[in-house]
């Protein structure tokens, strides 16, 4: 009886994985290719790869409860008569009505002003639940123009012309027609049920000078009251954000390729654009270069999710973030109590991102009445405020252990790298060494 012989284990692969090979199978049977919501799901080199380095010796840290740490910053100091106080420098980015519910924007409105921030309108025009429960709303103006008035144009408090988005920089959104409803049909001038793709670019320029006029033509509209942002995805930071500043930007908001959209190509999500952290240090480059650092106001978003995220961008050089997935989790996105819900849909709780087919069980991408029902905009807002309470707790904790009396005095000088990429990308030292990749030795922008 000859010996039996071994069977190896099997070994999948690293490049054809499970996930590639299912959407190989999902790609040859439907002819269609995927859509979905979110951001990058990719692991790319994030606030994460860095550590802050606390005071001991070489620095004096602050005492928690007895020495005031200052969270308070001003955006719009440039052009605008009128800037914007927040009392803290996390916003919320800007998410349509259409994309949420209307209970969901007025969610985010109630949340943000409790907590003394700006939230943003998105795609689509203003609702009068979101301007009526938000404190400070800054009213954006997309490519597509779709709800674009100018009357609610100057009832805003800020207007942010997008040029890009993280997550599908140099595409257009996506906003199914399951998602069309009634309301958002007359808002967006569109047919009730059909599809809507977004223009990629503004019909009506084509670069940095026709931006330029096209932002006077609102500071006119406007008397020269309200900041204007300019909104672009992370691509090439150093170029876009010194053409921003020569358009006249007041505020530049970044947006990496973990920030989310409501819909788009995933192979556009997961394979264009820059990560947050390789964004960051170009931009400040560029606003340095120009002696505009602090004149104009930089937003970074993309994958914030805590204090340490918030404090960490500011180190590098931000004034300020802007948050949109974590806002929508705070309000009770991808809740683990609508589990059973979630696997009905064939997803699990903290992978739905089908937000595109308006059947959300949280209530807060759709449109559907009886969904939409389910999120208490009174009980949602509490929990936002909440979390940006807790975050802004932490960026302060942060900063008072590295020495700072006011949050944005935070500096690259306080961080160190875990990774070779994040060392370059960030412009501070690997942990342990006085190295930084591509400064040190050789490198450019």
């Amino acid at each position: 009886m000859s010996p039996k012989i071994p069977l190896t284990t099997p070994r999948p692969s690293a490049t054809f994985d499970d996930y590639t090979l299912s959407e190989i199978r999902r790609a040859a049977s439907t002819g269609i290719y995927d859509i979905r919501g979110g951001g990058a799901k990719r692991r790319v080199p994030h606030f994460d790869d860095l550590l802050f380095l606390g005071a001991s010796v070489s620095r004096y840290p602050l005492e928690g409860y007895r020495e005031r740490c200052s969270t308070s910053v001003t955006l719009g100091t440039r052009f605008a008569k009128k800037p914007i106080e927040l009392k803290i420098p996390i916003t919320i980015a800007g998410m349509s009505f259409g994309a949420l519910s209307a209970n969901a924007k007025e969610a985010l409105g109630r949340g943000a002003s409790i907590a003394g921030t700006s939230t943003t309108t998105g795609d689509g025009g203003m609702t009068p639940e979101e301007r009526g429960q938000s404190k400070t709303l800054v009213y954006q103006y997309l490519p597509s123009r779709y709800g674009m008035n100018p009357d609610d144009l100057r009832k805003a408090d800020a207007i942010e012309v997008v040029v890009g988005q993280g997550a599908k920089p140099g595409g257009g959104g996506m906003l199914l027609g399951q998602k069309i409803s009634d309301r958002v049909a007359e808002m967006r001038n569109l047919p009730k049920g059909i599809d809507q793709r977004s223009a990629c670019r503004h019909p009506d320029w084509t670069g940095p000078d026709d931006l330029e006029i096209k932002i006077l033509e609102i500071r006119e509209i406007t008397d020269w009251q309200k900041p204007i942002y300019v909104k672009v995805g992370g691509t090439r930071p150093y170029y876009d954000i010194a053409l921003a500043v020569k358009a006249g930007a007041d505020v530049i908001v970044l947006d990496g390729m973990q920030g989310g959209t409501a819909a788009t190509q995933e192979v556009f999500i997961e394979n264009v654009g820059l990560p947050t952290l390789a964004c960051i240090r170009p931009a400040v480059q560029a606003l340095q270069d120009l002696g505009m650092h602090r004149k104009v106001q930089l937003i970074v978003s993309g994958g914030i999710r805590n204090g340490a995220d918030v404090a960490k961008a500011l180190a590098l050089g931000a004034d300020a973030v802007a948050i949109g997935m974590a806002a929508l989790v705070a309000l009770g996105d991808n809740d683990p109590a609508l589990d059973a819900e979630y696997a009905k849909l064939g997803t699990k709780a903290g992978c739905y991102d089908d937000w595109h087919e308006g059947r959300d069980p949280a209530g807060i991408t759709t449109q559907d009445p009886e969904l939409s029902k389910r999120l208490d905009p009174v009980r949602a807002g509490r929990r936002l405020a909440n979390y940006l309470k807790v975050m802004t707790l932490e960026v302060q904790t942060i900063a008072r252990a590295a020495g700072h009396n006011n949050i944005h005095n935070l500096e690259p000088e306080d961080l160190c790298a875990l990774t070779l990429e994040a060392a370059a990308m960030a412009r501070v030292p690997l942990a342990g060494t006085s190295w930084i990749p591509g400064v040190n030795g050789s490198g450019g922008l």
